[in-house]
């Protein structure tokens, strides 16, 4: 993509529509530059941007299949008798979670692009990631990417039943959207999945249902033969806290409050984690990766330092890092 496309692609940087006896020489925009300043800032802006674009992506596919062998080793392992369960019970919890980090780049497609030499890769380490969390990666990269195209969008956001006013309030709602009967996320996904109506739509639908039947049947059939806690603490429970911790972390911390905000340098947060940089996976300078998702998670840190006077001009409150 050009730079004058990368431009063109920022709504911010177009005339505001008003009468032409009422528009100044130099149209200001929500930021109170005008045009040609907020070009200028632009065109530095991918500069910059450019230099974070890439890098070394290996050690998120070993990590991606490293831990899913470790992970997939607990079921037999438990059945043998030859398990740690409270230590397994802490590594699945990992797995769920960091499967989401290691997908999430598979999603924007950051370990191989279509028609790469690594795009086999790139789609196996998607697929494997999001197993532990029973979320396909088919229907993961589909309402991620919609996330990204309609972002705080009360209707297209598929993650925005995740708002909630408060920490606590956000806690307790990554649990509630996924009781039975509650209009939660999985609902909206379905719905959006409807809407969509395109056969990567539908194939989402059925991997999920598959996915979640091999989850119960594991599930059954274990506690069927007297291993039930080994399967709760295996899968279930790791499951349920994984979610929870990635719908708070990678929903909820970076996006709120949602309403209304769904500009370009508005629609993410900059915020300090209380946990550190690692354990919120980076998710303090998500902003970054909703500006260019094409720049790694690990690379997202460096990449706002090196940003973050131009994003300071543009009116992005850079006050808590």
């Amino acid at each position: 993509m050009s730079e004058n496309d990368l431009l063109l692609r920022t709504g911010a940087d177009t005339e505001t529509t008003v009468p032409a006896s009422d528009r100044p020489a130099m149209p200001l925009g929500p930021d109170g530059l005008d045009r040609y300043t907020r070009r200028d800032l632009r065109k530095e802006e991918i500069a910059i941007a450019r230099q974070f674009h890439g890098g070394t992506m290996w050690p998120y596919a070993v990590a991606a299949f490293g831990c899913f062998a470790v992970w997939l080793s607990f079921f037999p392992l438990a059945i043998m008798g030859m398990l740690n369960l409270p230590l397994a019970f802490v590594l699945s919890c990992f797995f769920c979670v960091g499967g989401y980090v290691t997908s999430h780049e598979a999603m924007h497609s950051n370990i191989g692009q279509p028609g790469s030499k690594t795009r086999w890769l790139n789609e196996a380490v998607g697929a494997v990631s999001t197993i532990p969390i029973v979320f396909p990666f088919s229907m993961a990269r589909l309402m991620h990417l919609e996330h990204h195209y309609h972002c705080n969008d009360p209707l297209k956001d598929p993650d925005y039943t995740d708002e909630a006013p408060n920490m606590w309030a956000a806690w307790y709602k990554t649990w509630y959207n996924r009781q039975p009967g509650v209009d939660g996320s999985i609902h909206h996904y379905k719905r959006i999945l409807a809407e969509m109506g395109t056969p990567a739509a539908r194939r989402a639908l059925v991997e999920t249902m598959i996915l979640q039947l091999v989850f119960m049947g594991t599930l059954f059939t274990m506690a069927w033969n007297g291993y039930a806690i080994e399967a709760a603490l295996i899968w279930w429970l790791p499951r349920h806290i994984g979610l929870s911790y990635i719908r708070f972390f990678l929903s909820w911390a970076p996006h709120h409050p949602r309403e209304g905000k769904t500009g370009r340098y508005e629609n993410t947060n900059i915020f300090k984690s209380r946990v550190g940089h690692i354990l919120s996976m980076g998710m303090q300078y998500h902003l970054i990766h909703h500006l260019y998702p094409g720049i790694p998670n690990h690379r997202t840190k460096e990449a706002y330092y090196a940003l973050k006077p131009i994003l300071k001009a543009r009116g992005v409150d850079v006050s808590p890092l």
